[in-house]
């Protein structure tokens, strides 16, 4: 019996059954024509600041819905889709705005025009707008327009040391979930207008553009990537070197952003701070160590005062042929993978290995379906699906512990799923997304899309929904924009003083 089936039989079905898993999902506001929706997050959906599960992300036109903590994946998929169900009736109601189904964005106005998050006239509330307004600065406000699922998981008992060991082994090997769930191959040309790229037109027509093996072009170069985070050196071998990588992203000056400067000569703001990173959120990675913060409170502050509580995987695609833009069945190989990388043995990373992720990361993004594809692994090449085969098989015990918890053969299904998408690469969402684009809809990302949308749209419009769903969402609503109220209500600093002392390093500390 080898460590991992060692480790796997010693976990005890408790424990198991007390895995807890939430959903953070981004979706587009658009209008019935496919445009971006250029209104106001709508009033009905409650207060972006403070609803607990309907609020924006980068942009006032993306929502964002987040579920709570479930033990079980029906629960939480339950709870995504009454949310889902909501916003859509709410959108229905006011214009006919849906969802847009695809991480990659639907046709972009100009970038200024792409209307930044507003969150009320709380001093907290202006600095998330003022954030954003740097965002722009910083990267442009295109590529905030991106979404995705962010899902996040925990196992009792386990540690912050033990949680850094888990990110490591999922950053080694995240590209066997970039090659089964990637499903952003092409986009819209104008994502990439003015910009240089490597990306192909899809057919004669000019209306997509992609790469033919392409799994993820959000998750590659295209998509959460800059400069200015390159130069980053951020180690995942344990929370004191994390937190102090991360603190020095946070105070280290930045030319480039010293001279867009903080405040324009009109006195308006352009970002809050000048550092490499304005605030921890900035930082990109296809995971993070997470800690429920308190009010006020910095995210590397919990961090260091209470540890790790849980992870946030954040290189999940929306899958576009979903009306909710996820499967229980995904969310089942997520629990096993995740496992797996907690019960394997995970060595130190180096800064050799650190290049080799990034590497493979942008291979697979790119050309992850192509056969004969070779990614490295300490100092070798070895080709992408026999390394996710070895993955994939060592999984196999823990999906079998999962099932005999919870009373089911879901998760051995999933597994089994995973393994025949692997060795047949057509079956991956990217290669169905490229097939469908070019078989029903001219080889038009546009149009694919917003077929898809319309399609979740009618889907969970015509799902039941009861008097007691209805009071419960217009409840919590209402609850919202009391609770933002009251927040205004409680500053008593002038903004300037308040943004200082929030941005003050003895708030990291």
């Amino acid at each position: 019996m080898n460590t991992l089936h060692e480790r796997v039989a010693a976990l005890e079905s408790g424990r198991l059954a007390g895995i807890r898993r939430g959903i953070e999902k981004e979706g587009l506001r658009v209008l019935p024509t496919g445009g971006l929706a250029l209104t106001p997050h709508p009033q009905a959906l409650g207060a972006a600041l403070t609803h607990p599960s309907i609020t924006t992300d980068y942009s006032e036109s993306q929502i964002e819905l987040i579920t709570g903590a479930h033990r079980g994946v029906e629960e939480t998929l339950g709870e995504l889709t009454e949310t889902h169900q909501h916003v859509l009736r709410t959108l229905q109601g006011a214009g006919g705005e849906m969802l847009w189904v695809s991480s990659m964005p639907c046709g972009l106005p100009t970038d200024e025009t792409i209307p930044l998050g507003r969150y009320g006239n709380s001093h907290i509330g202006r600095a998330k707008s003022i954030y954003r307004m740097g965002l722009g600065h910083r990267y442009g406000r295109r590529m905030q327009t991106i979404s995705g699922i962010h899902y996040n998981w925990s196992l009792p008992g386990v540690g912050s040391e033990e949680y850094f060991a888990l990110i490591r082994n999922f950053r080694r090997h995240a590209f066997v979930l970039l090659y089964l769930f990637g499903a952003s191959p092409a986009l819209c040309p104008c994502f990439v207008a003015g910009r240089e790229h490597s990306l192909q037109p899809l057919g004669s027509q000019g209306q997509a553009l992609h790469l033919p093996y392409a799994t993820s072009l959000r998750m590659g170069r295209l998509g959460y990537q800059s400069d200015a985070q390159a130069s980053l050196y951020v180690s995942y071998n344990g929370l004191e070197g994390y937190a102090n990588s991360l603190y020095e992203a946070l105070t280290r000056p930045y030319a480039p952003y010293e001279a867009i400067g903080i405040r324009n000569l009109g006195g308006d703001y352009n970002q809050l701070g000048t550092s490499l990173l304005q605030i921890e959120n900035e930082f990109y990675g296809t995971i993070r160590p997470k800690r429920t913060v308190r009010r006020g409170e910095r995210p590397l502050h919990a961090l260091r005062e209470r540890g790790v509580e849980y992870v946030e995987v954040r290189l999940m695609d929306l899958d576009p042929f979903e009306p909710v833009g996820i499967t229980a069945q995904t969310m089942r190989l997520l629990d096993v993978f995740l496992l797996h990388c907690l019960l394997s043995d995970s060595p130190p990373d180096t800064p050799a290995e650190i290049a080799e992720l990034k590497h493979n990361q942008h291979q697979t993004a790119e050309r992850g379906r192509e056969p004969g594809l070779l990614l490295k692994r300490q100092g070798e090449n070895v080709l992408l699906v026999d390394w996710a085969a070895q993955v994939l098989a060592q999984c196999a015990p823990i999906a079998a512990a999962l099932d005999a918890t919870h009373g089911t053969q879901a998760y051995g299904a999933a597994l089994r799923d995973a393994q025949a998408t692997l060795a047949d690469a057509a079956r991956a969402p990217s290669a169905r997304v490229l097939a469908a684009m070019a078989q029903a809809h001219g080889c038009n990302f546009q149009a694919f899309s917003q077929a898809q949308s319309e399609r979740a749209r009618d889907h969970l419009l015509a799902l039941p929904w009861s008097a007691a769903q209805q009071a419960r969402q217009a409840a919590l609503a209402e609850e919202s924009w009391a609770a933002q109220k009251a927040i205004e209500a409680a500053d008593t600093l002038g903004f300037e003083e308040w943004r200082q002392q929030y941005m003050d390093p003895s708030q990291l500390g």
